[in-house]
């Protein structure tokens, strides 16, 4: 896969929105609680193998932190206290456009 790069990031804390621009115009509005949900950091990954990560997001979750990895996605902080869960750009691109994953 090539690699993609976001032309603009805004955070809309109150609504719990991410909204993520990318270079070929589409712009993709992520909730904070589909963010968690979908977390792929190896502790998430085992509480889905054992069915223990919630199958809904959380409405009231919130990012607390973004922070850019280099070049390569964001770590994103929630509000639970979850802060490990690293973001690939592809991987925000393809929750972003509502392709497979």
């Amino acid at each position: 896969m090539h690699h993609i790069y976001p032309s603009d990031i805004t955070d809309h804390r109150s609504s719990g929105v991410l909204e993520i621009a990318w270079p070929d115009g589409s712009v993709g509005h992520l909730s904070h609680g589909l963010l968690r949900l979908q977390c792929r950091c190896g502790g998430c990954e085992q509480r889905r193998r054992s069915g223990t990560l919630p199958t809904q997001a959380d409405p009231a979750m919130r990012l607390v932190a973004i922070e850019p990895v280099g070049d390569k996605g964001l770590n994103l902080a929630f509000s639970d206290g979850h802060d490990r869960g690293i973001y690939p750009w592809p991987y925000l691109y393809e929750l972003s456009s509502g392709g497979s994953l």
